[in-house]
């Protein structure tokens, strides 16, 4: 979709700290974290939510899933929500299938389904750190 803000960045009009990306999803650091780490898991191609999504869509985006709660793990050592959205009712402020991952620790590194945004984070520090357990 043409004014899809995920297609974008899919297309690389818009910059992403991207973490993760092969021909069927891409995963890159949520500039709206909820938590140091948060990213988000996209197709590439467009649905409106996962419920629509095809098999092989849908694998793809566990399997990116998968490779990048490993690396957050390893990153923060933490605990991890991983949540999608499905509809503006639940949440879903962008209408392009995604999945969250959310790091969680002990030391008030929550995620709660508010959505609470933090300020001034270093996204840079950030996806250097995931980056390299990649």
């Amino acid at each position: 979709m043409d004014n899809c803000i995920f297609c974008k960045i899919i297309r690389h009009e818009i910059p992403s700290y991207c973490l993760y990306e092969n021909d069927d999803v891409m995963a890159f650091l949520d500039v709206n974290p909820t938590s140091y780490g948060h990213c988000l898991v996209v197709c590439k191609k467009h649905y409106k939510n996962i419920t629509e999504c095809d098999k092989k869509t849908l694998d793809a985006m566990i399997e990116a899933v998968q490779a990048i709660s490993k690396a957050l793990l390893k990153t923060y050592a933490c605990g991890l929500n991983v949540l999608s959205n499905i509809n503006e009712v639940a949440g879903q402020s962008v209408m392009h299938a995604h999945i969250h991952l959310i790091p969680v620790n002990k030391d008030g590194n929550k995620a709660n389904i508010q959505f609470n945004e933090l300020k001034d984070v270093p996204l840079k520090e950030i996806y250097d750190n995931i980056i390299k357990n990649i």
